[in-house]
């Protein structure tokens, strides 16, 4: 079976290729090239030193560091690097803590993550199928 191929090109000597703690593991964590200050509440977006190239039928998608994200309040924004895309990949961070946070050059702050996608076209109907859950949403299913 063939691999599929993720190429990143370094912009940044600085730069790190991204990497995956252990094998099998879905997100491959990316790194910061420079020291950053992000005030409380506040938000910021920074290079990665890196551009990429991947198959036409994937999305690269950027993720949370979930240890960084419930301890620290470090959230990612905008997450989504179309396949055709060759610019500098950039994270969108945000401090959601009551305190300063400062990212230390070399530090992991999200991680990627490379998912085929859907290339159907949407379609228009008058009515869906039913289902058990219907339209159940949010706290339908209760937490027990």
């Amino acid at each position: 079976m063939e691999k599929k191929m993720l190429k990143f090109l370094k912009l940044n000597p600085d730069a790190k290729i991204p990497t995956r703690a252990h094998k099998g593991d879905a997100g491959m964590d990316v790194y910061s090239i420079e020291d950053l200050l992000i005030r409380r509440r506040g938000d910021i977006k920074t290079g990665l030193g890196l551009a990429c190239e991947f198959p036409s039928n994937h999305v690269l998608l950027v993720f949370n560091k979930s240890g960084r994200a419930t301890k620290e309040k470090l959230d990612k924004g905008a997450e989504v690097i179309d396949s055709s895309y060759r610019g500098e990949i950039h994270v969108h961070l945000f401090n959601h803590s009551t305190g300063d946070l400062i990212i230390k050059k070399g530090e992991k702050i999200a991680q990627l993550i490379l998912m085929p996608i859907w290339d159907g076209n949407p379609v228009e109907v008058e009515e869906l199928s039913e289902t058990k859950r219907g339209a159940g949403g949010f706290g339908s299913t209760g937490v027990k």
